[in-house]
Order: structure tokens, then C-alpha cells, then sequence
């Protein structure tokens, strides 16, 4: 009602956009300023104009409405088997676009349900589902936690590649090595971020000197600096190695591609995450 006299401009117009006689509209805003003990409207020759106090009230009110619509929508959803949100760990070191396409796929039809994902690294992502701080987890290392009640699927095969800045010692280096003479050079590491499980080391080069960020970002950005060597995903270094900032380190003893996991709850059973996993896999 407040909305319609606001943008309307009057009782009368207001009254005629709700189906109501004007002082219908006179009386219930003169009970809500009674209420309130504050006035809601002035009259401006024949506007009726929304004091500062009626505009708190107008804008606030806007954002209970929806509130509360929003609240009907999800206690609906979850009496049908949806639920009203999901929560996902996406492990740091995938590549994050066609997962957010999927996601924007599942959206377009359940728009009512909310999505909420946070960035883990190593046994970190298989923490979070462990704790129930998520619903599903993508991007999850191997080797997957003997935890019972957890379901994986492998999705995918890492291909990481050891490189170094284009200024450091090993660019010049043009026949493969062993990854046993990497020692004397400083490498670069992502912190595990477990918390109370055992963390993870992946890639590590024995016997360096490490300089450790939180981030495969971070870890990007400390190698283009010089500050050190390391593995990333092919797929990260890529567009580096083509400009020619990165330099590809060939290795004799090549690791084998690391197998990457979706893994959930055999318990959930809810239908959003259901459908959210089908598109997923089929986008794999």
C-alpha cells in the first residue's frame, strides 16, 4: 500500500491501482502512524509525499516482503524433497569456468535455490565434506579418505607441468632432467588447508627450499616473479608458457596425471543436489 501511494503519487490513484476506496488507504496508514508514533506521509498540494521516516519504512519494508516470499518459496521447496541451498568446495587447482557454467544450467531452472561455494586446496576439500561444511565437493585429489558413507566419481585427470620464470638458471637447461637435482632450487608450495585432518603434500621436490603461499594464484604469481620453481595444471601455465614468461621444465621421470574426484554424502538425498551432480557429470 505504502508503494502504491508512493509511486502513484495519491490516496485516490493508490486506491484505484488496489481496488480500494481512498479512505480505506487514509485510515490504515492513519493506524500505522498511530502504531509507529512517527508520520508516514505530507501533502505536498495534492501528493501525498513519503516523509524520511515513511521512506526507512517503504525501503525496509520492500526487502521483508521479499524476505518473506523467498522464505515460502524454500519452506515449499524443502516439503517436496528440494533444499533451499547447496554448498560446494571446489578444490583450488580446476579450472572453475565449465563449473559455473553447469551451475548456471541448474539455476536457470532452480533459481530458488542457493548456491554457495568456497575454494579449498588437497585433503582440505575432502575435510570440508567430511565435517559437513558441504554438500559436494569438486576437484577433490586423490587418494580419496577411507570415510565410510562418502560417495566418488572420478572426473578428471590432472596434468601438471614443472616451470620456472623465464629468467631463472633451469630456462637455460634444454635436454630433460631428473627431478632429484631440483634441490637447490627454492620451490614454490600451496598451503593444504585442512584444519584438523592430516594435510596433503602433492608435487613437492624433496630437499628444496620452500616458500609457501595459500593460493595457486599466489603460487602463479610468486614463479612469474622468479621467486621459485613448481608444478601447475597444464592448463594454468598454458597461455604463460606460450608468451614466453614461463619456461617448461622437461623432466625424466615425468609424474603420471593425478586423478580428480566429485564426491558427496551417500545420505543426502536431497533432489537439488541430484540434479545439480547429472548436469555436472554430463558436462564432465
Amino acid at each position: 500500500m505504502l508503494d502504491a501511494i508512493d509511486y502513484r503519487g495519491s490516496y485516490a490513484a493508490a486506491a484505484e491501482q488496489l481496488n480500494k476506496v481512498p479512505s480505506a488507504l487514509s485510515y490504515i496508514v492513519q493506524k500505522l502512524e498511530e502504531q509507529l508514533n512517527v508520520t508516514l506521509f505530507e501533502r505536498q498540494g495534492r501528493r501525498a509525499v513519503l516523509t524520511p521516516a515513511g521512506k526507512h519504512l517503504l525501503v525496509e519494508g520492500r526487502k521483508v516482503l521479499f524476505a518473506l516470499n523467498t522464505l515460502s518459496e524454500q519452506t515449499q521447496t524443502i516439503a517436496n524433497g528440494w533444499e533451499p541451498k547447496i554448498r560446494i568446495a571446489c578444490d583450488s587447482i580446476i579450472d572453475i569456468k565449465p563449473i559455473f557454467v553447469s551451475i548456471q544450467q541448474f539455476l536457470a531452472v532452480h533459481g530458488a535455490i542457493e548456491i554457495d561455494i568456497q575454494e579449498e586446496v588437497l585433503n582440505g576439500t575432502w575435510e570440508a565434506l567430511i565435517e559437513d561444511r558441504v554438500d559436494l565437493v569438486i576437484g577433490a585429489p586423490a587418494p580419496m579418505p577411507a570415510q565410510k558413507g562418502i560417495r566418488a566419481v572420478k572426473i578428471n585427470e590432472l596434468d601438471t607441468v614443472l616451470v620456472v620464470n623465464e629468467l631463472h638458471p633451469l630456462s637455460k637447461v634444454k635436454s630433460p632432467i631428473h627431478s632429484n637435482s631440483l634441490s637447490q632450487y627454492r620451490s614454490v608450495v600451496v598451503h593444504d588447508s585442512a584444519k584438523s585432518e592430516i594435510p596433503w603434500s602433492v608435487n613437492l621436490i624433496e630437499g628444496s627450499q620452500r616458500f609457501y603461499v595459500s593460493t595457486v594464484a599466489h603460487k602463479i604469481e610468486a614463479i612469474l616473479s622468479g621467486i621459485g620453481i613448481g608444478y601447475l595444471p597444464r592448463y594454468m601455465a598454458e597461455k604463460y608458457l606460450k608468451a614466453g614468461q614461463l619456461i617448461e621444465i622437461g623432466l625424466v621421470d615425468k609424474k603420471a596425471p593425478q586423478d580428480l574426484f566429485m564426491a558427496w554424502k551417500i545420505s543426502n538425498k536431497g533432489k537439488g543436489l541430484i540434479k545439480l551432480r547429472e548436469i555436472l557429470l554430463n558436462e564432465k
